[in-house]
């Protein structure tokens, strides 16, 4: 991936599926009520009494005036990650936007969308739109996995989700087959020479001609910007004057542009695990490389509490350097797993520890993974922890949430990078990661070959004029580290961003366990209450 950046809620549900067989085998401010909807009748027009629901002139009415089609869920697609369908109390169905909104009245793609009616109708709010993050992940396989963190709100809320446009069922892009997926991940994509270098660079532009050739159309448009005026279409479509939004990891960007374009159509609306809107992808990995480093700390003084239960023993510092001998043996000789036609490699290891970072819950894994690895030369579990992160189930079959990813962020960023910008990073990245420095920093070339000019920067977020936003920090978070929720609530601008500070570990922080955060969250998001900027939870 070019970016590692994901949501807690993927990859927690990801390391179930890929980690069960594996493990067992070794061992704001308004009152709120501002939907136009009627939420307990599908297809529902809203009431003649209710006020106009803000339409965007610019479209068709063909467009924001379509009704969705819901019918039973069936189950995820192996492009949405797969599984099982989702019970009778969840409805899907597809919205039609534009392809490319500078024509909208051109060609149009289905955008996937699933949803749970509030089950209390009377008191209903409206709908809660969730992007959990990626960029590539599919909401509409995910969120029925997390339902039961959102119980509470789905009393008054209709929780509502969809594929962004070029993930799973939203036009998903897709580029190398299930076995060249596997080939790719065999390469080394951390070169020590030239040699590997050239390898490298060969199999980058061998995926980036398959993503043209097999999904040419959507490459230019899967932006988010085009993201955002999805959401606001999707608000329009079900009827809901405000949009409110839950936002997790990348989703927080999509959420700040969307505030951008949007901002008087903002409503209730949560970033949590917030991506920094300052940074180039430079910065970001580099922000990256230290806070999975400060996770790995973490996790090591952890396991340094279980004395001889630790399997790199009660000395953190030793742990670390024991990690990283493991990753350069695995460089020069890779482990066998028991699926006998692959290995586990440096990388693979790499990206196995950092899955496992992004849950507190997942840490025993990384032990089980790290035991498995030094006392029995196996790599079976981190393998299974790197699949989880890449999309692969157990029958080998991927999910789009790859390429969703590398074209989402090759159409989002400008910059491009070469091989020689790269190198002359290399010490820097070193020097804030020993195991992760590598890995992020060579990532870099993820948009080199790429068939497709970005269009920015870094993302543009200022939204003056909308109401409070509520923006979520986690200090021990390795993916989006803390630093990124001040600077998207300062970006927001002043009275609308408002900073809060969870102090514990993993990817986010709603879906943490912490009351405190739950208690903030739910109060804002069901009675309108604005917690105070600086709140801290633990």
């Amino acid at each position: 991936m070019s970016r590692l950046i994901r949501s807690r809620a993927l990859a927690s549900a990801a390391l179930v599926v890929a980690l069960g067989a594996t493990v067992n085998g070794c061992g704001g401010g308004d009152d709120g009520g501002d939907s136009a909807s009627d939420g307990g009748a599908k297809n529902a027009r809203p009431p003649s009494s209710a006020p106009p629901v803000p339409r965007d002139a610019t479209l068709p009415e063909a467009l924001t005036g379509q009704q969705v089609s819901w019918k039973s869920c069936p189950a995820p697609t192996a492009l949405q990650g797969g599984g099982e369908a989702p019970g009778k109390a969840w409805e899907c169905g597809t919205l039609k936007a534009p392809l490319n909104y500078e024509k909208p009245t051109g060609d149009t793609i289905d955008l996937a969308v699933i949803r749970k009616q509030a089950t209390d109708g009377d008191q209903r709010i409206g709908s809660l739109i969730f992007n959990f993050g990626g960029p590539g992940g599919s909401g509409v396989g995910t969120l029925p996995s997390f339902a039961d963190d959102y119980k509470k709100l789905g009393k008054r809320y209709d929780l509502v989700s969809f594929d962004p446009r070029g993930v799973g069922a939203s036009e998903g892009v897709t580029c190398l087959s299930d076995a060249e997926q596997d080939a790719a991940a065999a390469v080394d994509n951390t070169p020590d020479d030239e040699t590997e270098l050239t390898a490298a660079l060969a199999q980058s532009r061998k995926y980036a001609v398959a993503c043209q050739h097999n999904s040419s159309k959507m490459l230019p448009r899967v932006d988010t910007v085009s993201a955002a005026r999805d959401l606001d279409l999707m608000r329009q479509v079900l009827r809901d004057r405000k949009l409110h939004y839950f936002g997790i990891s990348y989703g927080t960007e999509l959420g700040g542009v969307y505030a951008h374009l949007f901002p008087k159509n903002v409503g209730r609306s949560v970033l949590d695990a917030v991506v920094d809107p300052t940074h180039g992808p430079a910065e970001h990995a580099l922000a990256q490389a230290k806070g999975f480093q400060l996770a790995l700390g973490n996790y090591l003084k952890d396991c340094a509490r279980k004395g001889s239960r630790c399997p790199v023993g009660d000395d953190p510092a030793s742990g670390s350097q024991q990690i990283a001998a493991l990753v350069k043996k695995l460089d020069q000789q890779p482990l066998p797993v028991e699926d006998s036609s692959r290995k586990l490699t440096a990388d693979q290891a790499v990206y196995g520890i950092a899955a496992a970072l992004y849950d507190k819950e997942a840490w025993k894994y990384l032990s089980l993974g790290l035991q498995e690895a030094t006392q029995r030369g196996q790599g079976s579990v981190l393998l299974a922890l790197a699949d989880s992160m890449a999309g692969r189930d157990e029958q080998g079959h991927y999910s789009n949430i790859q390429p969703a990813n590398t074209a989402i962020s090759c159409a989002d960023s400008r910059q491009r990078y070469t091989p020689d910008q790269v190198k002359a990073k290399l010490p820097q990245f070193r020097a804030a990661s020993p195991i992760f420095g590598d890995f992020v920093a060579w990532g870099l070339l993820s948009c080199d070959s790429w068939p497709v000019a970005g269009q920015q920067d870094h993302p543009e977020v200022s939204a003056a004029g909308a109401p409070p936003i509520v923006v979520i920090g986690n200090t021990g978070d390795p993916a989006t580290p803390y630093e990124g929720a001040r600077k998207m609530a300062r970006q927001l601008g002043q009275g609308v961003g408002v900073e809060l500070t969870y102090k514990g570990e993993g990817h986010g922080a709603y879906n943490s366990g912490s009351a405190c955060m739950t208690e903030v969250v739910d109060g804002y998001l069901l009675d309108g209450k604005v917690p105070a900027n600086g709140t801290t939870c633990s």
